[in-house]
């Protein structure tokens, strides 16, 4: 078996250049231009995962047909030249279909709540693909085509290496830390080591300067320190953020992941690669930017230390102080919200937690029956990834046109008889327009205050949102607490405005 043949077949190798492979990247390229297009907005996810796949179809078949067995294909560098033979092919296609079937297993029973640990799952993958390449590349040059005779490295090449390898540690244990902190097995909770910012900046320095160095002594202790520092630093960099940032955390992760993959694609010559990868990068660095202006925060104060850099307030405490507030139940939701003309739904993580999107939705339209006109509110960052909440009311069949982010229904709380506010906190809370000392201070908020009635679903009133503070409005005048599950809540309603409660 020729194993270089494999490694370029895999990576698309620095073979002459086909015309024909060109056209058929472009082509792919575009389609994933076309797919994030599609993927911006719910009502045309589907047809954008649809071009995703035809256009990674594309360049995966490409690599292949390019590399076909028993053909020979002269390498840009150094002469060298590779043919792939029947078992190196075989091995790939093996490889395409165990992939493909865990793939589609774990699509098939993951739930949509838990899709937040999955992309950080996925991201960490990418991220140690990045760094298995930057190895094998680093391992064999000459498989890659970018040694010269005496076996060193261009340095070119070296640049490439370094950042890849770098990016793709970063982004694999930074992604296990968010997955085990989406998935629970961590606390949410910021993790505050002591001297955590110098310990940072000073690994990060080291990581930056033996890149540096690589590129003048391609040594194995220095490659194989930057890496290590770069797993290391992943794991420090996002120990310290709490929960309320994770959105920002996953589309961050994203972007690296990117990075990394398009850095990798310079150093094999994959056209592919590194259009892919510029993709996923820019598109992950603007929706964190997006992310970050959402909440009116700075992306490095996040990854300084997050929501709740306080440790005390960061530990999720219980309300500061005993106040009174008004209990409710299904049966006087149902009421409130059969009576009214117009109510304004704001699901939160608690709704994903409970799986209640579905209950949701059937209470919707039992209101939208006796003629209340309902409509959804989302913030950018509610739920544990960007677009959480779109992703969970499309999957209940919520209609796209009831849905609304902040900026386009904030001015109509005022107008609302009733804000049914189901399983959100932070994003709810006035704290961050009226206390400057508060870690949300700042953060642009759904109005629900400004409704002439507030219907709070809530676990109970021990607990606060993970950003450590309590909220206001649940000690309204206006405000209704219903206090238990939030799914079994939607549940008793539906079943009171039918008719067929207690």
């Amino acid at each position: 078996m020729d194993v270089q043949a494999i490694l370029s077949a895999a990576t698309g190798g620095h073979g002459a250049v086909n015309p024909w492979a060109a056209i058929a990247y472009l082509v792919s390229g575009i389609l994933f231009i076309l797919a994030l297009r599609g993927l911006s907005s719910p009502a045309t996810a589907q047809s954008g995962n649809r071009f995703g796949m035809i256009g990674m179809t594309i360049a995966v078949v490409t690599t292949l047909l390019t590399h076909a067995p028993g053909t020979n294909t002269s390498a840009a560098h150094d002469g060298w030249a590779f043919t792939l033979d029947t078992i190196g092919l075989i091995e790939i296609l093996a490889a395409i279909g165990i992939g493909a079937v865990i793939g589609i297993v774990m699509a098939r029973r993951i739930a949509m709540t838990a899709m937040p640990q999955l992309v950080a799952a996925f991201h960490s993958l990418v991220g140690l693909a990045a760094v298995a390449v930057a190895a094998a590349a680093y391992l064999n040059p000459g498989a890659f085509g970018i040694a010269d005779a005496a076996g060193q490295i261009h340095t070119v090449s070296r640049i490439e290496m370094g950042l890849g390898i770098a990016i793709g540690a970063i982004t694999f244990s930074g992604s296990v830390i968010a997955f085990l902190k989406l998935n629970g097995n961590m606390s949410g909770a910021p993790i505050m080591l002591p001297g955590r910012h110098v310990i940072n900046l000073g690994t990060l320095a080291a990581i930056i300067g033996l890149t540096a160095y690589f590129t003048q002594d391609q040594s194995p202790w220095v490659f194989w320190t930057i890496t290590g520092l770069s797993f290391a630093i992943g794991f420090l960099l996002i120990i310290p953020i709490g929960g309320a940032d994770m959105p920002v955390v996953v589309s961050m992760l994203n972007s690296y992941s990117g990075w990394a993959a398009a850095a990798m694609g310079f150093t094999l010559g994959n056209t592919a690669m590194i259009i892919t990868g510029a993709l996923v990068g820019s598109s992950g660095a603007i929706l964190s930017y997006i992310m970050c202006r959402a909440m009116n925060r700075s992306f490095i104060s996040v990854i300084a230390g997050g929501f709740g850099a306080d440790a005390e307030a960061g530990a999720g405490g219980g309300a500061k102080e005993q106040r009174p507030w008004k209990p409710g139940s299904a049966d006087d939701a149902a009421f409130l919200m059969s009576q009214a003309e117009n109510v304004i739904i704001v699901p939160g993580y608690g709704m994903a937690v409970a799986q209640a999107q579905h209950a949701l939705r059937e209470m919707a339209d039992q209101l939208k029956k006796e003629g209340v006109n309902v409509k959804y509110a989302i913030h950018p960052v509610a739920g544990r990834m960007p677009g959480h909440m779109n992703v969970l009311l499309a999957e209940a069949n919520v209609p796209y046109d009831e849905v609304f982010e902040l900026e386009d229904i904030n001015g109509e709380f005022a107008q609302a008889d009733v804000a049914f506010v189901i399983g959100a906190n932070d994003v709810t809370n006035p704290a961050a327009k009226t206390d400057k000392s508060s870690p949300i201070y700042g953060m642009p908020i759904l109005d629900v205050a400004n409704a002439k009635t507030v219907l709070f679903v809530k676990r109970s009133m021990g607990g606060v949102g993970y950003a450590g503070v309590d909220n206001d409005v649940f000690y309204m005048d206006q405000t209704m607490m219903l206090l238990g599950d939030a799914k079994k809540m939607a549940d008793d309603i539906v079943k009171a405005l039918s008719g067929s409660g207690h």
